[in-house]
């Protein structure tokens, strides 16, 4: 069994994706919009002009599969209650990272050094989604 997120970015996923493959590096595996779909959507299921709006991506972020929607392109959206844990492979990795996903977000906690990490902090990025960045210590 695997667990991968799924985010639903409500109107701003194509922003979402070209803001994590610039900060992180996120290779797109797949992308179908919603004009892409071999049915159409029943009437009313999404607001007018939502044709072009992503019904489904799959992001490729260090290793990583990350799906993300438009969903129902409401124009809100609520990520709370989870953060995406990046494991960066050193602290220059991390702090570049940590600094991409900060712009235009909000720091909850700086990077610094923990007990159980040489570097590790938290963000939420522009639109809201939690991250925990670190680098993992070496095992003794």
């Amino acid at each position: 069994m695997k667990i991968d997120p799924y985010l639903f970015f409500d109107g701003r996923c194509e922003e979402a994706i070209e803001f994590y493959k610039t900060a992180l590096g996120a290779e797109v595996q797949f992308l179908m919009r919603n004009s892409d779909s071999p049915e159409p959507p029943p009437p009313g299921a999404l607001p007018p002009g939502s044709e072009h709006k992503i019904m489904h991506a799959s992001l490729l972020i260090g290793g990583a599969l990350v799906m993300v929607s438009d969903g129902m392109c409401s124009g809100t959206t609520a990520f709370k209650g989870f953060s995406l844990s990046l494991d960066c492979p050193d602290e220059a990795a991390a702090r570049q990272a940590f600094e991409a996903l900060a712009s235009g977000g909000q720091v909850h906690v700086p990077l610094g050094k923990t007990f159980w990490a040489p570097l590790f902090g938290m963000v939420n990025d522009r639109f809201g989604v939690g991250w925990m960045v670190g680098v993992s210590a070496p095992l003794q």
